[in-house]
């Protein structure tokens, strides 16, 4: 635990210093992550992997990638595609896509970087395009519903009943209670999703969701960059249970049956 997370602090450093080489901003938002003006998708993981090599780790090896796309802030309803302005912007022409023509995406990603999970991959009601994505992905990249499911029982079963997506953000207060966050945990574990116990972007200072993502044995956690004391609270939480618990704690890479992962 310890070990995991001072490698994600030194990477965070390098990214800093790397972006501030270039000239651009290392200004960060809610979440504690930077938010440079780079051209695509592939610049910004092209950046990332250069400060994990900075860092001395070996990607794909001592640190892997997942992504938040949050594909339904790029939809277009009216005309039912994806409009990437970054890029269109670099090319000087809009570059759109539809539902297959972004899991095609993501698989030339996946190939080109060491990518273990996408969240909200697509649009969040485009139920037969997830469970193309899943059929295509599933076996290889984890896929996370954040804004598909939004911790609710009744989207989970219908994304379980579709095959759609393998995991599930859960948002405590996304749902409203404990009682439901825990029944949401619950039903995607016994049928096999993973869980990710997640933040939100506006935070306090509360590290329950440390504890959470313990007691339920999620494995997984999403709590911002370790930037900014709200974010920090819950790792170093966790850096607490795992004192205490002392031999008995066991820190698992959820990724282990993937060659590309840590």
């Amino acid at each position: 635990m310890e070990q995991a997370i001072r490698m994600c602090a030194e990477v965070y450093q390098f990214l800093r210093i790397i972006l501030k080489q270039k000239g651009l901003s290392t200004a960060v938002g809610d979440e504690g992550g930077f938010a440079p003006d780079l051209s695509d998708s592939e610049s910004v993981l092209e950046v990332i992997l250069e400060a994990v090599k900075k860092a001395g780790y070996e990607p794909g090896k001592d640190i892997s990638i997942a992504i938040d796309a949050a594909a339904s802030e790029l939809y277009d309803e009216e005309r039912g595609v994806y409009v990437f302005p970054g890029e269109g912007k670099m090319k000087g022409e809009e570059v759109l896509r539809d539902s297959g023509e972004m899991i095609e995406y993501y698989e030339k990603l996946a190939e080109k970087f060491p990518i273990v999970s996408i969240e909200d991959g697509l649009e969040e009601d485009d139920w037969e395009g997830w469970k193309q994505m899943t059929k295509r992905l599933g076996d290889k990249i984890q896929l996370v519903g954040d804004d598909l499911f939004v911790t609710n029982i009744k989207r989970l079963a219908c994304g379980i009943k579709l095959g759609a997506a393998n995991a599930i953000l859960i948002k405590l207060n996304q749902i409203g209670t404990l009682s439901e966050a825990l029944d949401a945990v619950e039903m995607a574990q016994k049928a096999g999703y993973r869980t990710v116990i997640s933040h939100r972007s506006g935070e306090s200072e509360d590290s329950f969701i440390a504890d959470l993502a313990v007691a339920t044995g999620a494995g997984q956690i999403k709590t911002g960059a370790p930037c900014r004391s709200d974010r920090n609270a819950k790792y170093n939480q966790l850096l607490r249970i795992h004192e205490a618990l002392g031999e008995l704690a066991v820190y698992e890479n959820p990724f282990k049956e993937n060659e590309k992962n840590c």
